[in-house]
């Protein structure tokens, strides 16, 4: 039984330190603002949920383990609450996300454009 929970600790282990480094890269690769955040949001949350559930197994049934889960907790919520507070103070500022639409085809880009 503690080989399984040693083994299934470290899968959680890896796996976060995995999404944490592809959303670090992101940072670094990704082409503008909207998808350096979401691509960082992501993978931030899904490295530090599974980092965190590894280390609790790891630490088995303590108070450490009981702290890990306030901290997972306090995380799962303030992650998304302050990805969202950036996003929006990013569009409030007036940074707009990118279109699919090409520009001569958009009514901000181009302004003869007949929208009816």
């Amino acid at each position: 039984m503690d080989m399984i929970v040693e083994i299934l600790s470290w899968v959680f282990i890896v796996s976060g330190s995995f999404f944490t480094i592809v959303g670090s890269l992101g940072v670094l690769r990704l082409p503008d603002f909207w998808t350096r955040l979401h691509g960082m949001s992501i993978s931030d949350s899904a490295g530090v949920i599974l980092l965190i559930l590894g280390m609790a197994m790891q630490a088995g049934l303590t108070l450490i383990t009981v702290k890990l889960f306030i901290i997972l907790a306090f995380l799962f919520i303030t992650g998304p609450t302050s990805t969202h507070a950036v996003a929006n103070a990013a569009l409030v500022s007036g940074l707009k996300p990118r279109s699919d639409v090409p520009p001569e085809e958009d009514p901000e880009f181009n302004p003869n454009l007949d929208t009816k």
